[in-house]
């Protein structure tokens, strides 16, 4: 688990209507994040079963839905007797951005050298194959979508300006994954990729 700071950071994006307004966030208590998103051996070993389509121990679990994480971090804090849950939207952005301003952890372009994206290798790698970002954590950008706790919702417009999650509302039917600068909506368990990347509660 990798140690995350409290702060502050601007959340948002001018390019998505789903990212606008872009706003400023106070994390206010620290928190503990996976250094690598969730690979399909810890999978197997909590839950008892790998779903992922590119199957090998050391990549990251996918063709996972929301709920199916929920659980699996159930599952995790009761083994460990600690409690483990996903990000807010929030919470990994701030740990993804890592202190940066740029549009990517690693600047304002996007390779193939820096991250497994777009298709550029056709299936999942390792997790920590490209470089880590400034906090130690890798994957942040490429490689799958990740699971955050946060529901969709159709804009920043009335989002929470200190981490938290941002709950169901009447109007909201899916929860968030995120990758790097971009929102992918995920309904129900009509899941293709999504992995979790968890925290560690301080509380």
């Amino acid at each position: 688990m990798v140690y995350i700071p409290a702060g502050e950071f601007m959340m948002g994006s001018d390019e998505l209507k789903e990212e606008q307004p872009i706003h400023k966030v106070t994390i206010k208590q620290l928190f503990y994040m996976g250094k690598y998103p969730i690979t399909q051996a810890q999978w197997q070993t909590v839950m008892g079963n790998n779903p992922s389509r590119f199957k090998g121990d050391k990549r990251p679990v996918e063709q996972v839905s929301w709920e199916d994480v929920v659980i699996f971090c159930e599952k995790l804090s009761k083994l460990t007797k600690q409690t483990y849950r996903l990000p807010s939207e929030a919470e990994w952005e701030y740990a993804c951005r890592a202190g940066t301003t740029t549009k990517y952890y690693f600047g304002e372009t996007i390779s193939k050298e820096l991250a497994n994206y777009a298709n550029n290798v056709g299936e999942t790698t390792n997790v920590g194959n490209h470089p880590a970002n400034d906090l130690g954590l890798y994957d942040m950008s490429g490689n799958v979508w990740e699971w955050c706790a946060d529901y969709y919702q159709e804009s920043y417009k009335n989002a929470p300006n200190d981490g938290s999650v941002w709950k169901k509302t009447v109007n909201t039917e899916c929860c968030v994954a995120v990758h790097g600068a971009m929102i992918l909506i995920m309904f129900g368990l009509l899941v293709v990729f999504g992995t979790d990347r968890l925290n560690v509660s301080t509380t």
